[in-house]
Formats: C-alpha cells, sequence, structure tokens
C-alpha cells in the first residue's frame, strides 16, 4: 500500500471508491468527480487529501479542512474537519489507521486546536475507528455523530 497525497487526476479514481461506498450504504454525500475536485483535491480550506493505494487503486481517502464561519457541521472556526473513507472491500486492514498516522502531522503542523468526524449515527465501523483513535464524542444530532481529538 502506498500512501501519497491526492491530485488533481486521481478525481475519477477517488469517485469510483466513494460510489463503491454508497451503492455499500456506506456513504450519504456526493461522490461524482467535480464534487472530489472541489470539495476534496481543489478545497481553498483543506490542509491534506490524502490517497491509499494498492495495485494502482485507490483503496483509502482522509480528507483534513480547516472549518470556517458558518460551516454546514457547526463546527468550532478554525478546528480541523476529518474525512476517512475505506473502500468497502478493504476495510479492517489498517489502511485509514495508516492514513491517520500521516494526517496527524499535518495537523500539528497547521496549528490545529483540535479535530472534528462528523460519522453517522449508524456507521458502526466508523464510530469504533474514530474512538479506537482517540477521538471522544462531544455531540450527537440529525443522525450524526461528532468526535473530537484535541492537538
Amino acid at each position: 500500500m502506498n500512501i501519497r497525497p491526492a491530485r488533481p487526476d486521481d478525481a475519477a479514481a477517488i469517485s469510483a471508491m466513494l460510489t463503491a461506498l454508497t451503492e455499500a450504504g456506506l456513504r450519504t454525500r456526493p461522490s461524482d468527480e467535480a464534487f472530489v475536485r472541489e470539495s476534496y483535491i481543489g478545497n481553498p480550506q483543506g490542509i491534506s487529501c490524502l490517497i491509499a493505494e494498492e495495485a494502482g487503486a485507490v483503496i483509502g481517502l482522509q480528507v483534513l479542512s480547516r472549518m470556517q464561519e458558518g460551516n454546514e457541521w457547526g463546527i468550532t472556526p478554525g478546528e480541523g474537519s476529518i474525512g476517512t473513507h475505506v473502500h468497502p472491500e478493504a476495510e479492517r486492514r489498517g489502511i485509514a489507521r495508516s492514513l491517520l498516522a500521516r494526517t496527524l502531522p499535518l495537523a500539528r503542523e497547521a496549528a490545529l486546536p483540535g479535530i472534528v468526524a462528523t460519522i453517522g449515527a449508524d456507521n458502526a465501523l466508523g464510530l469504533a475507528y474514530y474512538e479506537a483513535m482517540g477521538f471522544s464524542t462531544i455531540e450527537e444530532r440529525d443522525g450524526r455523530v461528532l468526535k473530537r481529538l484535541a492537538l
């Protein structure tokens, strides 16, 4: 497995992985290439967008952004927001843990006070992952659980 920063030409492969998550019932947000380019790879508030590759396929994605005033999740401005996605056929192999090991130094370098993850309340794997990584629940609302890791 190789972990590296995502490039604009990775949008199609990332979109394919996210679409697989949607089809497996594990994702509700958009998965199209335009969304990937704008919200993940080219996000002006983005701190990092890392992918995990294996045999030429994207099997993992982790995105870290700095939250601004009025963000859709209600996260305190200046905090980091993290999203972690692993292809359904690659779960439970340490991919998310490996991505976080690369993301945390970037978060500290960006002087974030903490990182918040917003997870679907019915996403048992996601909730367990963030809990295992040291994130604590700070709020539950609208079918989502917000977990924070202080840096």
